[in-house]
């Protein structure tokens, strides 16, 4: 934090001065690629992040830019289509020569953009909850892995909730398909019977919820407590909470916790009947710091008093100010000086403590368990210390004996057992 302080004065002191001097060898204008859906299902959730790059890299430029240089946002529009996700990312590395990337939202988009990435050697901050099982030198995972959402998630609705049988309902792509495998694992390791987990995917933007609901709602017939875990993604979501309000289904009968709604999303919604349901993100707008009270009110003087803050948006805010550091640190916007500077960078959280990059590239971060409450927010129910992001998790035979350690082992995928580092990752 000290070193923090120091470097803002100085910033501070060469903007006083008139102009920001170009630093010896600097690429100006330092340029940001901003790789997020405006279009599309994903718009609803997506849309908001643009914003906050666009509020970060302003503020850092009052602040006096970086490396002497301006920096400039380059924002394109994939339109929720994976394909596009790719044919976008290659445009901001050889078009517009982007020093970075920070995109993407679900994992369909990330793994679209993956092989650009790692072919072209260009660098992405990806600030949404994942599944994990994926560990690339060239993107920083700045969301939670399972180890950080799902398992606390499950654990707080057996040890809090007395859920019996659970109901794991995701959108049909590679996150909602691997975490529940995940979860299935887990569940069974602790004692859920395989016949009370029932598992149903939909397509994106999936509007007609009633047989599911329906379906779900009958488990309860045995008397057992059914909560359901929800990995459901995009504005299908509006259609899911409908159906449960239309159905008379509230939190104490079928309790739901959910992976992918947050505040943006609620605030689309009518959220009188959904008033003690759960999710289960690293930050809630309603946590109480003073670092928390400033980033809310500066989102809010640029966005308006209804905007909201969210989980990914502080993914970005941790991610964005972690790079500007190992910029600075490196003295170069270069991608493998960069890479290297970012291991051990430490940010505070906004919910409070700090958050640390580790060499496999996840961030250690606190897990929260919030309840919404009628006006759209969240009631922090818990709040753990920092946990580090698992890249494989512990609870699929096939990654228990992998790890990721780019700075000491060089591989994002190796094999404890073997002693090997295989170059080919699994992709579910």
């Amino acid at each position: 934090m000290k070193a923090l302080a120091v470097s803002t004065t100085a910033l501070a002191i060469g903007l006083a001065s008139g102009a920001m001097a170009q630093d010896e060898g600097a690429d100006c204008p330092v340029k940001v690629g901003v790789l997020h859906s405006l279009s599309g299902t994903m718009a609803i959730s997506e849309t908001t992040l643009k914003d906050t790059m666009e509020m970060l890299i302003e503020q850092q430029n009052e602040a006096g830019g970086l490396l002497g240089c301006e920096i400039e946002a380059v924002v394109v529009d994939p339109a929720s289509d994976w394909p596009t996700f790719a044919a976008r990312a290659r445009d901001l590395l050889t078009q517009d020569e982007v020093d970075v990337i920070f995109g993407a939202w679900t994992s369909a988009s990330r793994k679209a953009v993956l092989p650009v990435l790692e072919e072209l050697n260009g660098l992405m901050f990806y600030p949404v909850q994942y599944e994990g099982e994926e560990s690339s030198k060239n993107v920083f995972y700045t969301g939670a892995a399972p180890n950080q959402q799902a398992i606390p998630a499950a654990d707080y609705m057996m040890n809090e909730l007395g859920v019996e049988r659970f109901a794991l309902l995701g959108t049909d792509y590679v996150y909602p398909r691997t975490t529940n495998r995940i979860l299935e694992a887990y569940l069974k390791d602790n004692g859920i019977a395989e016949e009370d987990i029932f598992v149903n995917y939909t397509p994106f933007g999936h509007s007609d919820w009633s047989t599911i609901v329906s379906d779900v709602v009958a488990m309860g017939a045995t008397g057992q407590q059914v909560g359901v875990i929800s990995t459901i993604n995009g504005d299908a979501n509006v259609g899911f909470y409908t159906e449960l309000a239309a159905q008379g289904v509230d939190a104490f009968d079928l309790p739901v916790i959910a992976f992918s709604v947050g505040e943006e999303e609620l605030s689309g919604l009518d959220t009188s009947n959904l008033v003690g349901h759960l999710a289960a993100w690293n930050y809630f707008q309603s946590a109480d710091t003073e670092i928390n009270d400033e980033w809310v009110a500066q989102w809010k003087d640029r966005m308006g008093d209804d905007a909201v803050t969210n989980d990914p948006m502080e993914a970005h805010y941790i991610g964005f100010n972690m790079w500007v550091n190992a910029v600075e640190e490196a003295g170069t916007t270069d991608v493998d000086a960069v890479r290297e500077a970012m291991w051990g960078q430490e940010f505070p959280n906004l919910t409070g403590g700090t958050a640390v990059m580790n060499t496999n590239h996840h961030l250690s971060k606190p897990v929260l368990i919030g309840e919404i409450t009628e006006d759209g927010q969240f009631d922090i129910l818990e709040q753990t210390e920092e946990v580090p992001g698992d890249a494989w998790t512990d609870f699929l035979p096939e990654s228990e004996v992998l790890t990721s350690d780019w700075q000491e082992l060089e591989c994002g995928m190796y094999n404890t057992e073997t002693e090997t580092c295989v170059q080919i990752q699994s992709n579910y």
